[in-house]
């Protein structure tokens, strides 16, 4: 018997919906990365990109545990000389909640090229609403 390696012409892409209205950031973060590598599928093949695309909807509900709304710090660098500026978790849930998700997810993923395709599959919006109606996104619920 062969092993089976999924080959990229093969894989057959689905699309989810996912509401993050009163989840935890990290388990939410963990559920979504493991879709987007494809890990809950049978196929899976650790050098191919197998995973489906998923849309995280209400973004700016997500929860977080214990203090880390005030100490959770999000650091950004311009590249100049005293460039450097930090956000707070409950600053960045105003501003850009959409990047929150998207920064715990690319963290979770491996630090490779082909995890950088994978994250173009992660679809983030701040609301209710979304653009991928058209694509017929599964709901999935945690």
């Amino acid at each position: 018997m062969k092993t089976f390696l999924a080959k990229k012409e093969t894989v057959q892409p689905k699309w989810h919906l996912i509401d993050a209205e009163g989840q935890v950031l990290g388990r939410l973060a963990v559920k979504v990365a493991s879709i987007i590598r494809g890990r809950d599928k049978a196929s899976y093949t650790p050098h191919v990109d197998t995973g489906d695309y998923v849309v995280v909807v209400n973004a700016e509900k997500v929860v977080v545990t214990g203090k880390k709304e005030e100490q959770n710090k999000y650091m950004f660098f311009s590249g100049y000389v005293g460039g450097e500026s930090r956000r707070s978790f409950g600053q960045m849930r105003e501003r850009r909640p959409e990047f929150i998700i998207k920064h715990a997810v690319k963290g979770m993923l491996p630090k490779n090229r082909l995890a950088a395709r994978m994250l173009t599959k992660l679809r983030v919006f701040k609301g209710p609403a979304h653009t991928h109606e058209a694509q017929n996104p599964v709901k999935i619920s945690l």
